[in-house]
């Protein structure tokens, strides 16, 4: 009879998960019990920032979620700063914890590595994040979590299992894989608009985040049909190749760069959250758009930051940047013409 942590290995697998970091505790013994079975490779570290910084690392360079077993209280806080920084980085990061038995939590009698509510201090760091009280919730959590990467702005999600709970039989769980949603298309209308705008421009402008590393052959069709130039953030490095003619290089915070963002008279905004650690890092005062702006982003709420867009596109950057590129395709800037 498979326990609950058995369960998870197996849903893990169904998921593609093919490696997890962590250091096995006390408390975790039951998730790392059906490891040596499955086709999971263990990567263990010294330290949980360590677990969490590798998987950090192992999400960019794959592309998949990279996934940590940690224990409760000192393990999670440990990991916190892994967690901060991929909540910030939008790098997907599934960790699965432990927690006290659900008799015991909050109530604050002092139990080995008690968080007294530790769900609460670590919502803050994640997505979201999760209690699980019964085993038969794990399929739905973990479709929730999974959905989330596939489809949406990602980064950490929590999920902790008190201790029972790891250990309880789930041989009723139906382990049927949830169907996972694809990520959001960009209105056609909208983008029809954008290219309008594009087309017409005199100094048109790209910026790209990180919301754009899978989307590099798509971002470099677009800019080859605007003849535009491409600054990068950090996140965002490597997606159009340095040697490229259009690529700027550079940081958005270069007062060169600062420059070209208030003369450009379009500017195309895709997967970046004009934030201050990539356009304001010398403290020389929000980034100055005044041309149009058009922004593209898989997450609704970024298009109301910052930075106010003249037109705000929620799509899947690779998706609206494919789109974008054949209405540009072989229809030239009547601003390019004019300049010329």
């Amino acid at each position: 009879m498979p326990s609950c942590g058995e369960v998870l290995i197996r849903l893990l697998e169904d998921y593609g998960v093919d490696t997890v970091f962590g250091i096995p505790g006390v408390h975790t013994i039951e998730l790392y019990r059906a490891l040596p079975a499955s086709s999971i490779r263990h990567v263990s570290a010294r330290h949980e920032q360590g677990a969490g910084f590798m998987a950090d690392g192992y999400a960019r360079v794959t592309g998949k979620p990279g996934v940590c077993f940690v224990i409760t209280g000192p393990g999670m806080t440990n990991i916190a700063t892994a967690m901060g920084q991929a909540l910030a980085d939008s790098i997907p990061m599934l960790v699965v914890s432990s927690v006290n038995r659900r008799h015991q939590l909050g109530m604050g009698e002092g139990r080995l590595h008690e968080l007294r509510r530790q769900q609460v201090v670590f919502d803050e760091l994640s997505r979201f994040s999760h209690t699980l009280h019964r085993p038969d919730e794990l399929p739905r959590i973990l479709a929730r979590a999974f959905g989330l990467f596939r489809s949406g702005r990602p980064g950490p999600v929590h999920i902790e299992i008190p201790v029972d709970v790891i250990a309880m039989p789930a041989d009723s769980v139906d382990l049927r894989p949830w169907a996972l949603p694809d990520p959001p298309a960009a209105c056609p209308a909208q983008l029809r608009e954008a290219a309008d705008w594009l087309r017409a421009a005199n100094k048109p402008l790209i910026a790209v985040g990180g919301g754009t590393v899978a989307a590099s052959a798509e971002l470099q069709r677009t800019a080859e049909a605007l003849d535009a130039p491409v600054i990068n953030t950090v996140n965002a490095k490597g997606v159009i190749p340095k040697s490229h003619p259009l690529a700027v290089g550079g940081s958005g915070s270069c007062p060169a760069i600062r420059e070209a963002l208030r003369e450009a008279d379009v500017v195309l905004a895709v997967g970046t959250e004009f934030g201050e650690t990539d356009y304001d890092f010398f403290f020389a005062g929000d980034v100055e758009i005044p041309g149009r702006l058009i922004r593209i982003d898989v997450d609704p709420a970024q298009l109301a930051r910052n930075v106010r867009p003249g037109l705000a596109i929620w799509a899947d950057a690779r998706q609206a940047l494919s789109s974008l590129a054949g209405l540009l395709a072989g229809n030239p800037r009547t601003g390019a013409k004019g300049a010329a």
